[in-house]
This record gives C-alpha cells, structure tokens and sequence, in this order.
C-alpha cells in the first residue's frame, strides 16, 4: 500500500516552518527529501497525512524540535577541507601568543566531527596553553552523538594517523567498527544548542568561528543576520571561516577577505 503523499499546501507549511525556527530555504525541489524524512515519524507516531502531523506538530513544541532534527542537513566528516585545519595549524595558531586561552566556536557542528578535528590540532599546537572549544548545532539529536563522540570507522579515514593514534579508541567486543574520541579530549569541547537565526546567547569572544556549508541553505537576508550575530563574536583580528562553495559577497560586513572562504574581522 502507498504511502501518505505531502501535497503542495503541506509542504508549504513545513517550508515556512523551518524557515521560521531555522532560517533555512527549502526550495520546491526538496519537497521529495521532506516527505521522505517525517514519513517515518508518521509511522512512529501512527499518523497517515501529514496534515495530521503538521496539526500534531502546532500543538506540541517538543514535536517542533523533532522536526526541526529531522530537517536540517548534517552531511559532516572528520578534517572536511583541510586546508581550512592548515590555517589554523600553520598560520592561526603558529603566530598565538597566549595570555588569554585561545577560543573556537564549531557554530553548526553537526555530530562533532569539525569540533573534535579543531580539538585534534589546537592540542598539537599549543600543548600545555589554554584553549577553549565551543561546538554548537540547533539539532538536540546531532549534539546527544557529538556529546558521545562514537563514530563509525569508515567515517574516520580522514584522520591524520598520528592524531587517529593519540586522541582516538578504536572499539573491540560489541563496539567492533567504531571509534571513540578520547574521554579527555572530549572534555575539553562544550556542545551547546544554539539557534544562529535569533539572538545569540552570551558565549563571550572567539580568535576563529567555522560556519562551514550551512549558509548554502540561507537566503541573502538570512545571511546578512547571521554573519551579523557573529562577526560581533570575533575578537579584533579574529576570523570568520566558511565552506569553500560560500562567500560573502554582496552582504555588508566588517570582515576583510583574507583567502577564498577565510575572512578577518579588523583590529
């Protein structure tokens, strides 16, 4: 038997929803990726429209979160763009002077694989220095995976080997084929759900922010906000780093272009 079909009209009322709570832009052409990703929650729910869901979903706030989880992308890997972790390595972190710890804020983290990769070089870097890791996601489902810090091995290959040798567990027995990041590495990262699109908690001032391919699903306005928000965030000097198939071009900001997708807000 066929499963409940999204019709124009419900998929337009989850389009204005994730908007709203995540200022993220589904376009019509995502309309088969929405029905396929709450179908199974109607499923789990015993529902057969999703007319039905999204008036369950209206009354229930905590269901809102649900489908704001099952919603938002969050295609991640360990070490995703290198060159981005040679700059913090080679360059950010090689001209650190200390004094205050060095900060960093994964500010869509997904399930904390550009986090712990940060964690992974600012240890090498700086040794016995204070650094500091903030990792966020507006996902409650991503941060409860980051939080654990248990990954698939296929999806650690990335891992450079001296820093698969240090920070990282391979499983045995029951936890065969996966990898756990170290306890105390795991430590040092604070993961937090923060929404980008509203006012932003207090989270103090950062050296680097990485917002890395989330603004592809942002409308220009969208972005002219968040960009907003957190260049506010970066200390003098700071940096802003983005995904290789972003820019800020035509949004109005303090920041400088430093190279492709790296910006520098000015002292």
């Amino acid at each position: 038997m066929a499963g409940p079909v999204l019709g124009e009209a419900d998929f337009r009322q989850f389009q204005q929803m994730i908007f709203a709570e995540a200022g993220i832009h589904m376009p019509a052409s995502k309309r088969t990726m929405v029905a396929g990703r709450l179908c199974k929650r109607l499923k789990a729910l015993g529902m057969d429209s999703y007319a039905g869901y999204w008036r369950y979903l209206k009354a229930n706030n905590a269901e809102k979160q649900v489908a704001v989880d099952l919603l938002t992308t969050n295609e991640t890997y360990f070490f995703r763009e290198p060159r981005h972790f040679e700059f913090l390595r080679n360059y950010l972190l090689s001209h650190h002077r200390g004094g205050k710890p060095f900060r960093l804020w994964s500010a869509a983290c997904s399930s904390g694989e550009e986090a712990y990769s940060s964690a992974m070089v600012l240890t090498d870097a700086l040794g016995d220095r204070d650094w500091e890791i903030l990792a966020s996601d507006i996902s409650t489902e991503v941060l409860k995976k980051a939080k654990a810090g248990i990954y698939p091995l296929a999806r650690t290959d990335r891992i450079p080997t001296d820093s698969l040798k240090r920070y990282c567990l391979k499983g045995v027995g029951p936890a065969e084929g996966t990898l756990m990041v170290d306890p105390v590495l795991r430590t040092k990262v604070e993961f937090r759900q923060i929404n980008l699109n509203t006012r932003l908690p207090e989270v103090g001032q950062f050296d680097i922010i990485f917002l890395r391919n989330v603004m592809i699903y942002f409308n220009s306005e969208t972005k002219q906000e968040i960009v907003a928000r957190l260049q506010n965030c970066l200390n003098p000097g700071g940096y802003l780093v983005i995904g290789h198939s972003e820019t800020l071009s035509g949004l109005q900001t303090k920041l400088e272009a430093v190279v492709p997708s790296i910006y520098r807000k000015p002292k």
